[in-house]
């Protein structure tokens, strides 16, 4: 096989050098807005036993001019996937139906015609074929039993991918997304072959462990290893085909963001940076409305200056059920993602013949187009209020068992931000630095168990220099392999000690106004009244800080057996068992604590609006005169943007208007969300901390009544952008 890899190296470094996708003053991808991803669907759904028309009306050609019609940008084509290519291959069969058709050959004559961009989609991770030519490439348990539908990256299976990419590449394609490099996503785990284990031994001395045995420091080794053998891989394929050509892009379909943790085998940083750009998803049914904005902030953070890709699809619950959403649905996520600075592709997964539905391209075409027309109100600077710190190694050893739960503080507190209309983005502690700190009136540290000297040295500096942090939970209070600490890492930032961590989650927070030291923390509380605050609790005792509010203990404390009773379902409040927050100035800026994690519950089953206000409260006290700020209904997301070249900001407001759903046929109670139909009419407003010269509106309909320095509009649509000009 490494014979094959030079020899088609060899042959095709002339080529290479007179590449009829010769480099532009940019690559494509600085250029690019939106595009299109297209490829048949159903080749992993039947095992490689496919009917005689499966693809073969999968014609690059036609593709190609749909794509263009669509007002695509570049054209992402499915080249190969776990069974097939799509290209006259000497390494992977055509399916039957493609006769003596070459679909890539097709899509880049008829793209020279249109100086339309061909990104060949390639498929890694479950290839099929070669593993039933080479079982002794799949990874394998610690057992050693075989894990059918997965290949090791640390086996020969690397090279087979280098002579297949450079086969691909003499089309004169402008890049590859290849997708992806994960080594599951859940049990069974791997990967402990031959290959595994010969190269453990070789950098680490001795052998695998045994299984995954959290107590182990050996376990610990295993986990940077996995990270390794990724990181490894991708770098292997990125300079492979740079070798080939450097004008060739690469990029790799990501999976370092939630839900995600440790099984797949990517942090969120290392494992983003190895393409010239980075490419996730969103995907409304599968992981909710909010991925969308969510998604495009961590790409950013974890790409820091790189441009970074979203993709999203026209079907309606996945991507191969053959639907067709409204266009206002596709318009409400496709304008989050652009707003927050992504560039986005639409994925088509054609009928099982290849047939093209003409109303997906119709509609389609009307969004990308006016995506295109509105290209100037994308890719501004941010302006933001609040950083949300993310910890890998937190997610790792405290989120080992339950990833999902432990992302809740995470998730909860973008969804305050999103609802409260509060700028957000996310730091990490991979390449956590003071100067990003800086960009972030305000840091949360939501839950955050672990934290190293380095991680607190930073959050002192930046606090003692003007910074302010937000503390959630039972922040600082494990040591780096999760068992709990006497006291916790944060007592002098936080001027506390720790009583002792809750082992409920049905916890409550009360305030009473009248005698609150900080009356500003309880504003929109209902006073004298315990809410829930569902989630990791801590007791405190005030050292330095000042105590605001109490936190309550629930009911379940005094059950005989408290496990007898639903952990689902919260009992009430019972008695006061410290302070709800602690509030400690430190030199020019403040730490601010919960004693609860009103993030966590706001992303959880039993989330209530005054958990987020009181989040808001917080964010507000610390931060009261931030540069915009916005009011909108809750459904209305705002993202702020500045411009300084044309002393521009720009306040985008998209609105998710879904429908509302009936009972489900099944999985109940868990309610698909609705389609958006129709355009909202809702009323906002924008308060200006400096002057500015005028506004107006993107929409014609968009109703302004300036007030001094505040904006009050009535928008009828999905999408608006408010350009102030100061």
């Amino acid at each position: 096989m490494r014979t094959l890899v030079l020899g088609f190296t060899a042959a095709f470094i002339g080529w290479f050098s007179i590449a009829t996708h010769a480099v532009a003053d940019s690559p494509w991808f600085h250029r690019a807005l939106v595009g299109l991803e297209v490829g048949p669907t159903g080749a992993q759904f039947a095992g490689g036993n496919h009917a005689s028309d499966y693809a073969s009306r999968f014609d690059g050609a036609e593709i190609v001019r749909k794509s263009v019609e669509a007002n695509a940008e570049y054209l992402v084509l499915w080249v190969r996937d776990g069974e097939f290519t799509f290209h006259n291959s000497e390494l992977v069969p055509k399916p039957v139906g493609l006769g003596d058709r070459d679909v890539l050959r097709e899509a880049v004559d008829e793209a020279k015609k249109h100086q339309l961009p061909i990104i060949a989609y390639c498929q890694l991770q479950y290839p099929a074929h070669e593993l039933r030519q080479h079982p002794e490439w799949k990874a394998r348990q610690a057992d050693g039993t075989p894990i059918d539908h997965l290949v090791c990256f640390n086996s020969p299976y690397g090279d087979s991918v280098k002579v297949l990419l450079t086969e691909i590449a003499s089309y004169g394609i402008a890049g590859f997304h290849l997708d992806m490099v994960d080594q599951g996503f859940g049990p069974p785990l791997g990967c402990w072959c031959e290959h595994c284990q010969d190269r453990f031994q070789t950098e680490h001395g001795h052998a695998l462990p045994k299984g995954v045995d959290w107590s182990d420091e050996k376990w610990d080794r295993m986990l940077q290893f996995r990270y390794a053998t990724s990181d490894r891989f991708e770098k292997m394929l990125a300079e492979h085909v740079r070798s080939l050509d450097p004008g060739l892009t690469v990029d790799f379909n990501y999976h370092g963001n939630p839900p995600f943790s440790w099984e797949v085998g990517q942090t969120p940083v290392l494992h983003a940076g190895n393409g010239d750009f980075v490419t996730g998803e969103a995907g409304l049914w599968a992981f909710g409305a909010l991925s969308a904005s969510f998604n495009a902030e961590w790409y950013r953070a974890a790409t820091p200056g790189k441009r970074f890709q979203v993709a999203v699809q026209r079907g309606v619950r996945m991507y191969h059920d053959q639907t067709t959403r409204p266009l206002n649905d596709m318009r409400w996520e496709m304008f989050t993602l652009l707003a927050h600075g992504a560039f986005a592709t639409m994925i088509d997964k054609t009928a099982y013949d290849g047939w093209l539905d003409p109303v997906a391209y119709d509609r389609i075409g009307e969004l990308l187009g006016e995506a295109r027309n509105k290209r100037s109100e994308f890719g501004h600077s941010p302006v933001r209020e609040v950083g949300i710190y993310v910890s890998a190694r937190s997610r790792d050893w405290l989120g080992k068992d339950q990833p999902t739960t432990w992302y809740r503080s995470i998730q909860g507190a973008h969804k305050a931000c999103v609802y409260e209309h509060l700028g957000f983005g996310f730091l990490f502690d991979e390449n956590l630095t003071l100067e990003g700190m800086r960009q972030f009136p305000v840091i949360l540290i939501p839950n955050t168990g672990i934290l190293t000297d380095r991680e607190l040295a930073l959050f002192r500096s930046y606090v003692e220099a003007g910074g302010h942090l937000i503390v959630t939970g039972q922040s600082g209070q494990f040591d780096h392999m999760d068992k709990p600490r006497t006291a916790s890492t944060l007592e002098s930032l936080i001027g506390a000690k720790v009583q002792q961590q809750l082992e409920t989650s049905d916890n409550w927070m009360r305030f009473s106004p009248e005698t609150e030291a900080v009356k500003e923390l309880s504003a929109e509380i209902p006073p004298n009244w315990p809410f829930l605050v569902r989630g990791p609790s801590t007791v405190y005792e005030a050292t330095t800080a000042i105590p605001v509010g109490h936190l309550l203990d629930s009911h379940r404390r005094s059950l005989a057996k408290p496990e007898s009773y639903n952990p689902e379902w919260p009992l009430s409040a019972r008695n006061v068992v410290g302070p709800a927050i602690l509030v400690n100035p430190l030199g020019e800026g403040k730490v601010l604590t919960f004693a609860g994690s009103p993030d966590y519950t706001t992303a959880s089953e039993h989330h209530i609006v005054e958990a987020r206000k009181v989040f808001a409260n917080a964010v507000r006290y610390l931060n009261p005169a931030p540069r915009v700020k916005i009011q909108a209904p809750a459904n209305v997301e705002a993202v702020v943007t500045d411009d300084p070249a044309s002393k521009t900001l720009r306040i985008h407001f998209i609105a998710y208007n879904a429908t509302s759903q009936t009972t489900p046929v099944k999985d109940r109670p868990y309610v698909l969300p609705g389609l958006i139909e129709d355009a909202p009419m809702f009323r906002a407003s924008i308060e200006l901390r400096d002057n500015f010269h005028d506004a107006n509106a993107l929409n014609p309909t968009t109703q302004i009544n300036r007030r001094g320095k505040r904006l009050e509009l009535i928008v009828d649509d999905i999408h608006e952008v408010i350009q102030c000009h100061y």
